[in-house]
């Protein structure tokens, strides 16, 4: 059984850095990667990294964001850097063969003064 579990979520304020952890047991993920959303608003694409290493981000975090996995540990991290308010949300873990087909419970991560 596919289990995934977040945890770094906080309270941060503008400009501030915060490191999530995704950790996954159950199966060997090809991609794992991280969706977020937002009250009121759709879940996005935050970034996505495959077995070999290929990664995507979403518009709105390439170049303060970076992803990273720990194939041997089955883990991933998402480094968030330069955060803003926009950022507010709920992070949630996703990992499968080819798609993100699991997902964990979600973190939140909230910025503000």
């Amino acid at each position: 059984q596919v289990h995934l579990v977040e945890s770094g979520g906080d309270l941060v304020q503008p400009g501030g850095s915060l490191t999530l952890s995704c950790a996954g047991t159950g199966s060997i993920f090809n991609a794992m990667g991280w969706h977020r959303q937002a009250p009121g608003k759709q879940r996005e694409l935050v970034a996505v990294m495959d077995i070999y290493g290929k990664t995507v981000y979403g518009g709105s975090v390439e170049g303060r964001f970076t992803i990273s996995r720990q194939y041997v540990k089955n883990t991933m991290t998402l480094q968030m850097n330069s955060l803003k308010p926009e950022d507010t949300a709920v992070y949630y873990c996703g990992a499968g063969r080819s798609e993100l087909d699991y997902w964990g419970q979600g973190t939140q991560v909230t910025v503000t003064v």
